[in-house]
């Protein structure tokens, strides 16, 4: 079975070794094995459970209920429940985060258009009779 070394696992996953160990230090990634010496030897497994915990992380889950999360796997099928509930509970998080920025799109594509009329006119000019304007800040 392929190992791969701290720093091939931090630039796989874009990560800094600091960022690994800090993870480690947390308890995030209680499933590494070490070398007798103690040097961490990443297999595909943990290397997936990374791309699960940066997903977690990118969510704005706090890494206290990461560590929660990556207990319950350890504690096995009792906690299928826990999971379950949990990513449903980050799946209404993101999709709440989606129609955000949804409307921050909107708002910053009108003011492309704005600025790209005006641009096209040679004057901000173009705009003074416009109905009422998203910011009034130009």
């Amino acid at each position: 079975m392929k190992t791969y070394s701290i720093s091939e696992v931090a630039k796989e996953l874009n990560l800094t070794v600091y960022t690994l160990r800090y993870y480690d230090k947390e308890g995030l990634i209680p499933f590494v094995e070490r070398t007798p010496s103690g040097i961490r030897m990443f297999k595909e497994s943990d290397i997936g459970a990374l791309k699960v915990i940066e997903c977690l992380k990118s969510t704005g889950m706090p890494i206290k209920e990461i560590k929660n999360f990556i207990d319950w796997c350890s504690d096995g099928d009792s906690t299928l429940q826990q999971r379950y509930d949990m990513f449903m509970e980050r799946k209404a998080n993101v999709e709440a985060q989606m129609e955000e920025l949804k409307k921050t799109m909107e708002v910053i594509e009108h003011k492309c258009l704005y600025y790209k009329t005006a641009l096209d006119a040679g004057t901000e000019d173009i705009h003074k009779n416009d109905k009422i304007e998203v910011s009034t800040i130009n």
